[in-house]
């Protein structure tokens, strides 16, 4: 009687795309290892002009991204976030490996945006300069390339910044690459689930950059129409090339579209200059978007120019953003050295904060050095044992686990719309109380669960057949 009725149950459960995993979803709400804002180091000193980088016999960390070319603001970005992670773990002392106690050194290695220099340098690091791990990286075409040398060589690949679901599926995985970022197919679903919730835009228009991860975007937003908002309808849909100065072209077929809204993957250079162009033509269109935070166009763009733009992030946390003394404390020791001690390039907007990106590809490499913490070991082999299935808590209280049959973050992801200074106080709770007086920034967040926006698992994959989308 029992399989009379339970049999018919899964089967609709799994037609609606329910999946019966949820019914076991893994718990978010603890974590076998937490950032821990009192047992820092002493970060007066920290200057990313004047980096103190250890030598000899270290702990190994390659930062394979675009330190020069149209994106080497993006390797800026990058460098601070790591570096600042291991100033803090070098002032601890560093961490206890194989019986000693070692520091953690950055290595810059340029990847130059370009597919043949990126390998050519993820060797280097390898072969020469014996690194223990490859972060990285501004392309998921470059992230492929980085996950492919880690696997030749056997070192661990950390991707902080490759959205590409492909770089963790059946073909490309690699034991040793741990995709610790949000992906493609979460962020796709988690807009498309927002604007379902919310019901009150109902025509898209797609404008990606042209490569795996313009497309990647743009399948999972369609994929989380048909699944959370059927109604809407996608009134245009185009790709253009990296690094494009004239957007003019797609911007006037976007407003002929009569569009609302218009979702897009765009990453600097192309974010700025595809949201200044919008505004200087006079369209005001609100774009969904993950990477139109720069603070320092936005302000070019101006308060009215930039409300009511609305951008999923893996670092936004329900209202109000600071809940703890301890994540103040952080915030201070960043923003205090921000408004003393950084110059140029480290003393614009774009670093005032240390939150948004910057936050969580600085938590991220946390996570990655407690993980080798905790296996006390650079060996490979001993670091994959520890995060399969590691779960890490953030400053900001936000957990997440890594997947154990194709190391994919899972965590809950949340939605802001941008207001104005005066609004901001929803989310910046401590004085000033605004992010920006100069144009608007995040306000009120809604969040998207987990278990709405788990991370897409390629069922080809041997590893995770048979398993729920917690990957148990």
């Amino acid at each position: 009687m029992f399989w009379k009725v339970f049999i018919p149950v899964v089967a609709f459960a799994v037609i609606l795309g329910w999946g019966l995993p949820l019914a076991v979803a893994a718990d978010l709400t603890k974590a076998n290892a937490s950032f821990e804002v009192n047992k820092m180091g002493d970060m007066s000193d920290f200057d990313p002009n004047k980096p103190v980088i250890p030598t000899g016999d270290t702990i190994k960390i390659a930062l394979v991204a675009s330190f020069s070319g149209p994106a080497a603001l993006v390797g800026q970005i990058y460098y601070i976030s790591v570096l600042w992670a291991a100033h803090d773990i070098n002032k601890r002392g560093g961490i206890l490996v194989d019986g000693k106690k070692k520091l953690v050194e950055v290595i810059k290695a340029d990847h130059m945006g370009k597919p043949d220099q990126c390998k050519k340098i993820c060797e280097r690091m390898v072969l020469q300069d014996k690194v223990h791990v490859l972060w990285g990286t501004d392309g998921s075409h470059l992230m492929k390339i980085i996950n492919e040398t880690a696997n030749k060589y056997k070192v661990i690949a950390h991707n902080t910044a490759s959205l590409t679901d492909d770089l963790q599926d059946a073909t490309n995985f690699s034991r040793y690459a741990f995709m610790s970022s949000f992906s493609t197919d979460q962020i796709g679903r988690g807009l498309a689930n927002y604007y379902g919730q919310r019901k009150k835009e109902k025509k898209f228009y797609i404008l990606c950059q042209d490569y795996m991860f313009g497309h990647a975007m743009a399948a999972g937003f369609k994929k989380g129409l048909k699944e959370f908002y059927p109604e809407a309808e996608i009134v245009g849909e185009d790709y253009h090339k990296l690094f494009l100065t004239d957007f003019a072209p797609y911007l006037t077929k976007i407003k002929a579209a009569g569009a609302e809204v218009v979702y897009t993957g765009d990453w600097i250079p192309d974010a700025a200059n595809l949201l200044k162009q919008s505004r200087q033509m006079g369209i005001t269109l609100p774009f969904a978007h993950i990477f139109l935070d720069e603070p320092n166009f936005l302000h070019e763009v101006g308060v009215d120019g930039t409300k009511g733009l609305v951008q999923l992030s893996q670092m936004y946390t329900d209202n109000p953003y600071f809940k703890t003394p301890e994540q103040i404390k952080y915030y201070k020791m960043w923003n205090d050295l921000w408004k003393t001690k950084w110059q140029a390039p480290f003393n614009t907007k774009l670093f005032e904060h240390g939150g948004g990106n910057i936050g969580s590809y600085n938590q991220q490499t946390y996570w990655l050095l407690s993980v080798i913490e905790r296996a006390a070991s650079t060996d490979p082999e001993k670091i994959i044992k520890v995060w399969e299935g590691d779960t890490y808590r953030f400053v900001n209280g936000k957990t997440l686990k890594m997947r154990p049959c194709d190391h994919k973050a899972i965590q809950d992801l949340y939605v802001a719309e941008f207001v104005v200074p005066d609004e901001q106080k929803v989310d910046f709770n401590i004085p000033p109380h605004h992010w920006f007086t100069g144009c608007s920034y995040a306000g009120p967040s809604a969040k998207i669960p987990a278990d709405k926006v788990l991370p897409l698992m390629d069922e080809k994959l041997d590893r995770c057949k048979g398993k729920n989308g917690w990957g148990e």
